[in-house]
């Protein structure tokens, strides 16, 4: 059967097109100024915002809030005669993303709906160095199971499945290598692609600092951000946020800070190279290093709080070592801001003068142009909470694909659109 021509312009196709395309984009221009605005807006007030009109507001409005996008809110009081229309806000009983993390000695899952409100979050401690791919997948399909579960219990849709790995992921979530976990050229969604809830919802996969610096752009970093995210687990992985963009470099797989050299001839890596950053400033390394091989996290915290020397010494080299591998990004990117997450979040207060110390010295333009180093905003599960929120922006950025998914599986459910996103806007 031959090919269809293209309708001409000016054509009722065309036409139809068109007004698509119109009600897309003022779907997501109403949706965007609710989200960003600093207290709950009415109707009126979207109107002369936005530049549409009154009636054509309404009608939007009253889709997204059928759509479980929007919700009526009391509205802020104010001076003057007549009564205060109703505010607008993000519906917290919206599509919730679910974000997953396999990480060297956990898996992580979490629920987030669009206010950014966690409404579960589950952990499962164990190394997984020793066990296969395979067997690994399945335990993260218990886990979304367990949160789909949750999901319906609360009465929530789950939009989509993001899923944060530590290593270098294709476009189409292969995981081509993930050293500390012995995987490699994984094509994760064959392995979890026929689970019920991703057969409906999708599945994206990409590299954990990634996601986890886009839920720390997205939970409040300063506009236009700049910024290097540090992941330190067993490895050390790091998100580069330029202008509030995430760059990915030119195949995707940027932010390998852990595999950077820092004493060339230094201790063998996992790798295959020697001297690499988390040999030295890796969680293993520095919890041998104070003398605490095995422990969990908190057992150096508590150390470190009572000033402990063997643990104080660990944690100063360690970040000595983060500092000089810190500073060559600087020199090379000029980011203004440092962000310590994973288990270097807790560690922070230690962590931070050594590294800006480093920075100090070794960084051309630090005289003129400090560079702030800090904790993460979420803290140490940013990865599963960016993996999941990156799953909420989707619908928020294009509410008409959820808003015209049919229902699925016997409940509300969506599908917040395929594919990795390619930047972190």
């Amino acid at each position: 059967m031959a090919r269809p021509s293209p309708a001409p312009v000016g054509t009722a196709a065309a036409t139809a097109v068109r007004q698509a395309s119109l009600r897309e984009h003022n779907l997501a221009l109403v949706l965007r100024h609710v989200a960003t605005a600093p207290r709950p807006p009415s109707r009126a007030e979207l109107a002369a915002t936005t530049g549409l009109t009154r009636a054509t507001v309404s009608t939007l409005v009253d889709e997204l809030i059928t759509g479980r996008l929007l919700t009526e809110v009391d509205p802020t009081p104010r001076s003057g005669a007549g009564r205060p229309a109703l505010g607008l806000a993000l519906a917290g009983d919206g599509p919730v993303g679910l974000g997953l993390e396999i990480n060297v000695d956990y898996l992580a899952a979490c629920l987030v709906d669009p206010t950014g409100a966690v409404r579960h979050h589950a952990v499962r401690r164990i190394d997984l160095r020793p066990v296969p791919p395979a067997e690994a997948l399945a335990m993260v399909a218990e886990l979304i199971t367990e949160a789909d579960a949750e999901a319906a219990r609360q009465d929530l849709r789950l939009a989509g499945t993001a899923l944060a790995v530590p290593g270098l992921v294709t476009a189409d979530g292969v995981v081509r290598l993930a050293p500390n976990l012995g995987w490699r050229d994984v094509d994760v969604p064959a392995l979890l692609g026929a689970h019920p809830v991703l057969a409906e919802t999708g599945l994206m996969v990409d590299n954990e600092a990634n996601l986890a610096a886009l839920g720390e752009l997205r939970a409040g970093a300063p506009d236009p951000a700049t910024f290097i995210y540090i992941s330190g687990e067993v490895g050390i992985g790091a998100g580069i946020v330029l202008h509030g963009s995430l760059f990915r470099g030119a195949r995707g797989w940027s932010g390998e800070l852990g595999h950077v050299p820092v004493h060339p001839e230094g201790r063998p890596c996992r790798c295959g190279g020697r001297g690499c950053l988390e040999q030295y400033a890796g969680q293993e390394a520095i919890l041998a290093s104070a003398g605490l091989a095995g422990s969990p996290v908190a057992r150096l915290v508590e150390a470190a709080e009572r000033a402990d020397p063997v643990a104080c010494q660990a944690l100063t080299e360690a970040a000595g070592a983060l500092g000089v591998a810190v500073a060559g990004v600087i020199n090379l990117l000029d980011v203004d801001t440092v962000v310590l997450g994973g288990v270097y979040a807790p560690l922070a207060r230690w962590l931070a003068p050594p590294i800006e110390a480093e920075i100090r010295r070794r960084v051309l333009t630090a005289a003129w142009s400090p560079v702030t180093v800090r904790a993460a905003l979420l803290g140490g599960d940013a990865a599963a909470l960016g993996a999941a929120g990156s799953v909420v922006r989707t619908v928020l950025e294009h509410p008409a694909r959820w808003l015209t998914t049919p229902v699925a599986g016997g409940r509300d459910r969506g599908r917040a659109g395929g594919g990795r996103p390619r930047s972190g806007g």
